[in-house]
């Protein structure tokens, strides 16, 4: 049977970024002023940075596979398909996060190496493997998180690039307290993160703390034969 719970935590966070995907996308745009640079130097170091990260640590990104679980209005996946990877894979559960990511893949040229599907990443079947599983920005809203993460670590060959967002600080609590009217929002402490990912045989796995996330890159060991 369904989780009642879960299915519901799941329509209340699609619904929200459907409605809230122009601003979202709006936040990695070409605004500029001298307020827009404070907000963004104050509240949004967290998502420059895990951007800049997560790119990086795809490099060589030529030729790579991507899945982009999450992947809101496209900049993650657009940017790698510049960069030469040979196919990406973005999925998101708000149509029109989907909407803006086509219609970014396209402006940019890129169309013929994106695809993006309209699809609960748990659904998604395993019948392929990525070179590269990128998770920026979803763990905020996943109420069993192990779960997500043992099913990005099937899919990937390489690495799985994650993001969560930190317990601490106040920041922290005013964001919990917005979001009491929009959906459900899960925080980690380092402890926590720990435990969880330490609890999964088989990975190698580094926290760097950003502000306010932590990003995560885990990658599989090679079992001997």
């Amino acid at each position: 049977m369904p989780d009642t719970a879960t299915d519901l935590d799941k329509n209340l966070t699609s619904d929200f970024f459907h409605r809230y995907a122009a601003d979202f996308n709006d936040i990695y745009g070409t605004r500029k002023g001298l307020i827009q640079d404070m907000i963004n130097c104050i509240f949004r170091r967290s998502m420059r940075l895990r951007y800049e990260y997560s790119l990086a640590a795809c490099q060589p990104a030529q030729g790579k596979t991507i899945l982009d679980v999450g992947c809101g209005p496209g900049h993650y996946s657009v940017a790698l398909a510049q960069d030469g990877a040979s196919r990406v894979l973005g999925i998101d559960f708000a149509p029109a996060m989907i909407e803006i990511a086509k219609a970014k893949a396209e402006a940019f040229a890129v169309i013929d190496k994106c695809e993006f599907s309209l699809a609960d990443f748990m659904d998604m079947e395993e019948r392929e493997q990525f070179d590269h599983v990128i998770l920026m920005g979803f763990m905020d809203y996943i109420a069993e998180p192990r779960a997500v993460v043992e099913k990005a670590i099937r899919l990937c060959k390489n690495s799985v690039l994650l993001s969560f967002p930190s317990s601490a600080g106040l920041l922290a609590k005013q964001r919990k307290l917005r979001y009491r009217k929009r959906c459900p929002l899960y925080l980690y402490s380092y402890r926590e993160l720990q435990h969880l990912l330490g609890s999964i045989p088989g990975i190698l796995f580094k926290i760097r703390k950003i502000d306010r996330d932590y990003w995560v890159q885990i990658r599989v060991l090679e079992l001997s034969q």
